[in-house]
């Protein structure tokens, strides 16, 4: 993988006349603003700024400029598979991933689909992915994860797990915690380290160790939660009650929680990471995006895997808000009523993408906003050859329903362009290519042929046909009698 162009010099560089979406705490809105650039912060935000000599300028006039965009889970493992489980259940994933085809990913493997994701997160402006890790048999395989997300010139955050093995287990063995101690040590400000396993709701609470071993290392734990028939409201109470939550506990999905656990996650501080599509499509529960703002829970957004589903927060902004206004309008009917105001807004979700991402992972000091001395972390949506592209007239309300990862047109990391023009930059597509072809051709002939069709191709159920009493032919004859 080759240097981001500029990546030595590091020049400054000003996004020129664009409508900027700063989330700020005021949320301003600039039209025809300026952002300046220089070293790996925002130096200035305003019209007509005056920029140093040699400052890269880029017309961002008819676009809008907004921070980097924050996935706070996503297996990035998992990409070589793209689409390949897009008609699975949750139940199919678990049985494809943790009972049998999951172990035979090699670390070349895990590299392949953590270079894969990473790429295509910066390429949809996502300038902060958490890799939430879980496929990592051995450290060798960590090494490779972390050799991938090193590789390619994003924001990222290794989230370490192991569904292979207890996390009690492989927490506190020798090998992970040298490696954890190496990723601490070596951690700088575009790598970060988290422990990613879950807690089934065990009374004995085995999962104790592996709290124990995260508080020793420092480092946060990201849990799936509240997911129906794998992780319940035990598993809250356990960890709260043994003193583990605090305000860095990220929460996966928290679907299928009670009161007594929102009320649990909200005292400690923590937060809660709504991937809606996954929610909605493999059966984690229902997304409980109404739930969190009920219980004043901070949320941010995920995309999961891109066995499924696509790898941008886009998706997730659009499907959030639908689901959420859908089910608002459902209670209502069911009720006699009707919805005349919706209560989740486009602008929130928004900053859910963004402002809620940084909060997550304690970095709102310094991301998610667009603000004098924050890390320069920013996105240009602009495409002047699409006919959405305008009229630009509700901000939030574009982002949210009409842009998509081609409307992307520059994207920056750390001050660096890692994207211009709808173009990544320094990047070799074709090597990541040919790493997933290897890795795919790996898992295919491992599996076998008849294995692998099926997997892709699931059962499908019988479908009932319910007897209709209103035929074609009597609903003619009835309709035509005595003309």
């Amino acid at each position: 993988m080759s240097e981001p162009q500029d990546a030595g010099a590091r020049r400054p560089v000003v996004l020129r006349g664009g409508l900027v979406l700063t989330l700020d705490d005021a949320r301003r809105v600039l039209p025809g603003a300026d952002v300046l650039v220089v070293d790996d912060r925002i130096a200035a935000v305003g019209p007509d700024l005056d920029v140093p000599e040699g400052t890269t300028e880029i017309d961002a006039r008819g676009g809008i400029v907004m921070p980097g965009m924050i996935d706070t889970h996503r297996h990035m493992w998992q990409t070589a598979m793209r689409g390949y489980g897009a008609d699975w259940t949750l139940t199919q994933y678990f049985v494809w991933y943790y009972l049998e085809s999951g172990k035979h990913f090699r670390p070349q493997d895990v590299r392949a689909g953590n270079l894969l994701a990473a790429v295509e997160a910066i390429d949809a402006g996502v300038t902060t992915t958490v890799d939430w890790s879980h496929g990592l048999q051995t450290t060798g395989h960590a090494e490779a994860a972390v050799d991938a997300l090193r590789a390619v010139p994003g924001r990222f955050v290794l989230a370490y797990g192991n569904i292979q093995q207890a996390p009690w287990e492989w927490a506190t063995s020798a090998d992970f915690q040298a490696f954890a101690r190496r990723q601490i040590d070596a951690a700088d400000d575009l790598l970060g380290f988290q422990i990613a396993f879950d807690v089934t709701g065990d009374p004995a609470f085995p999962e104790k160790a592996a709290y124990e071993a995260a508080r020793d290392l420092g480092v946060p734990v990201t849990t799936h939660a509240g997911v129906w028939g794998a992780t319940n409201d035990d598993g809250i109470r356990l960890a709260h009650e043994a003193g583990f939550l605090d305000e860095s506990s990220v929460f996966v999905h928290a679907a299928t929680l009670s009161a007594d656990s929102y009320h649990r996650i909200a005292a400690t501080g923590g937060s809660v990471s709504v991937s809606t599509e996954s929610e909605q499509s493999a059966g984690q529960g229902y997304p409980p995006t109404w739930a969190l703002r009920a219980h004043d829970i901070p949320v941010s957004l995920s995309m999961d895997t891109s066995v499924w589903w696509s790898g941008d927060l886009f998706s997730a902004m659009r499907t959030t808000l639908g689901a959420d206004r859908s089910r608002e309008h459902f209670e209502a009917h069911a009720k006699g009523e009707t919805v005349t105001h919706v209560s989740l807004r486009a602008q929130q979700v928004v900053e859910w993408a963004t402002r809620g991402g940084a909060r997550a992972l304690g970095r709102d000091r310094d991301l998610g906003s667009l603000e004098t001395g924050k890390k320069a972390d920013i996105v240009l949506l602009k495409n002047d050859h699409s006919p959405v592209s305008f009229p630009l007239l509700n901000p939030y309300g574009h982002v949210a329903f009409q842009a998509q990862r081609g409307d992307v047109h520059t994207v920056l990391v750390d001050g660096r362009v890692v994207k211009r023009d709808h173009r990544l930059v320094g990047i070799d597509l074709a090597g990541v290519q040919r790493e997933v072809e290897a890795t795919v051709e790996h898992l295919r002939s491992a599996l076998g042929e008849e294995a692998w069709e099926k997997g892709m191709n699931p059962d499908v159920p019988e479908t009932s046909i319910l007897d209709n009493p209103y035929t074609y032919t009597g609903y003619r004859s009835a309709s035509t009698h005595g003309r």
